[in-house]
């Protein structure tokens, strides 16, 4: 699947849903789908900046596909974080690198975050596309 079918699968998922309780349920439900975070993994290189939760996320390339783990100590941000793992994980470094990630407006989430929830999400991607970013610079 490419990144942007996963997205558009992400929007229908929460189609679904009618208003916003049900939605950060949901979410919340998706974040403790997530496996957990190997403790070893929980490292200051790999906690995001810039979130009022503590997360991290953690990325491995392999054959040149970039796999993503993460974890949060807060359920709504895991959720979120593990939507960002799922569009992302699987794919080059340069597909994250150029991907548009769409899905978090079309589902309404960045207008239903408070400013300190959205600024966390966007170092999440900041930092996804940093490690995608690195792992082009080793493949050159």
């Amino acid at each position: 699947m490419t990144i942007n079918d996963i997205q558009d699968e992400i929007i229908e998922e929460f189609e679904g849903f009618d208003d916003w309780m049900d939605r950060y349920a949901y979410i919340i439900e998706l974040g403790n789908a997530m496996p957990p975070l190997d403790e070893r993994y929980k490292t200051s290189d790999n906690l995001i900046d810039g979130c009022q939760s503590r997360v991290w996320l953690q990325a491995d390339c392999n054959d040149g596909i970039v796999t993503f783990q993460a974890d949060s100590d807060a359920l709504i941000v895991k959720g979120i974080v593990s939507m960002v793992v799922r569009v992302l994980s699987g794919h080059t470094p340069q597909e994250i690198l150029d991907a548009d990630l769409y899905f978090i407006e079309r589902i309404g989430l960045r207008d239903h975050l408070s400013p300190t929830r959205s600024n966390g999400l966007l170092a999440m991607v900041k930092h996804a596309r940093a490690y995608a970013l690195a792992y082009s610079m080793q493949q050159s």
